[in-house]
């Protein structure tokens, strides 16, 4: 390998075929650098696509009443149950796999103003959880807190376009605003991860504690729907049937009722959603291999040229006591220099370019829909660094077989 006449040798026959030897380079280089370009945009589309599922929440369940279907204990089908925050507390107490559960409530659009400015936004009341649990950010200040939830404090967190709108540049934290003539204090700031049209209403919404809606608005612990969260480990497929015993349970629902119990489990959506991206990531890697393999024809067509150039030399060494091993390590040594090369240049320019665009995308403060920080992985480089070495050694292999078998006397009368 470390050979210093061996590796002149070499070199020797690339500075005198000069065209010939880039033009064999370029099909590994062209090769490679479309595995990982493919590869790096790719996960930049899964990173965009996993990213409006949030970072926190890729297991849970939503849950909602329905009218339900069957007769059930001297009630009629058709009944729709009513929600409240003891329904909260009971999953709590009983389902211990859940992590997390977020209620909401909410009294639709009401006014909301600061000194003459004003607008309908809607009002929702919550609790702790929801922030863990839905792709929302804090822009300033904190959320709901447990002490909120205790004292039923008038505080508020306000969307991020409501702060636009009343405050305009203006610090808002600590500062008042009237909910239907009642005083609330901003606490937070908040918005979506990604605005997108279904998280539109999150940057024009107020937020307060759900038991201070309670008790300033009258719902009577409604809730409209709840999230919860499985514990890690634990699948929200398994929790979710339990949940929804305790529910039927204690809104007295036929155990086998398709209905009264409504919602979807956005495990199975994610899971999905990830089977179709390992199939869209298989596909290029068949691709780009396929792209490679026809770089690697080229290499092996090269070495079988070589091959013939030199078989009076190969003969030569062979009569003077050369091994068929040190043919074929001389052959393998030039195809495995020449792939891995090329092949590293394709490489790097790939991921300079990959990592050239992500960059670009941040200095602009572009975030377009289902694409995010596209990135060339280890894995994807280890990939490609051993598929290198196993392209140059099969590229090499059948040229080298053929210089082990050359006969001496044949090849010293050839002309």
């Amino acid at each position: 390998m470390f050979d210093r006449d061996k590796w002149q040798e070499i070199f020797g026959t690339m500075r005198k075929h000069k065209l010939r030897t880039a033009l064999t380079a370029l099909g590994v280089f062209w090769g490679i650098f479309l595995l990982v370009f493919a590869l790096g945009m790719g996960a930049g589309l899964q990173n965009g696509v996993f990213r409006g599922f949030g970072e926190r929440a890729k297991n849970v369940m939503y849950t909602w009443p329905t009218r339900s279907t069957l007769p059930y204990k001297g009630f009629q089908p058709g009944r729709s149950p009513r929600f409240t925050l003891d329904d909260i507390y009971a999953i709590k107490n009983q389902v211990p796999e859940v992590q997390y559960i977020a209620p909401r409530t909410s009294i639709g659009e009401a006014i909301v103003s600061r000194g003459a400015k004003f607008d309908n936004y809607e009002i929702r009341g919550e609790m702790t959880d929801m922030i863990r649990i839905e792709a929302l950010q804090l822009h300033e200040g904190r959320y709901i807190n447990q002490l909120d939830l205790e004292q039923s404090r008038k505080v508020a967190v306000i969307g991020k376009r409501i702060k636009d709108v009343l405050f305009n540049n203006e610090d808002c934290i600590g500062k008042y605003i009237q909910i239907r003539g009642i005083e609330f204090r901003v606490v937070g700031v908040f918005g979506p991860l990604q605005v997108k049209p279904w998280t539109e209403s999150d940057l024009q919404s107020v937020v307060i504690p759900i038991t201070t809606m309670e008790r300033t608005f009258g719902t009577g612990g409604r809730v409209n729907y709840f999230v919860c969260s499985a514990d890690p480990g634990v699948r929200v497929s398994e929790m979710q049937p339990k949940v929804r015993a305790v529910l039927k349970s204690r809104h007295q629902i036929a155990p086998d009722d398709p209905g009264g119990i409504g919602g979807f489990n956005l495990e199975e959506e994610f899971l999905s959603v990830q089977s179709l991206f390992k199939g869209i990531r298989a596909m290029l890697w068949f691709v780009g291999i396929g792209t490679l393999l026809a770089g690697i024809v080229g290499v092996s067509n090269i070495m079988l040229i070589i091959v013939k150039e030199r078989t009076k030399e190969i003969g030569i060494r062979k009569a003077l006591g050369a091994t068929p091993g040190s043919i074929i390590s001389m052959i393998l040594t030039e195809s495995v220099f020449l792939t891995s090369v090329s092949g590293y240049l394709g490489l790097m320019v790939a991921t300079l370019i990959v990592a050239g665009i992500d960059r670009f995308m941040v200095a602009n403060n572009l975030e377009p829909d289902n694409f995010y920080h596209p990135e060339v992985d280890l894995l994807t480089g280890f990939g490609a660094v051993v598929l290198l070495v196993l392209a140059g050694t099969a590229a090499g292999l059948i040229p080298a077989m053929q210089a082990a078998n050359v006969r001496p006397v044949v090849a010293l009368k050839d002309e």
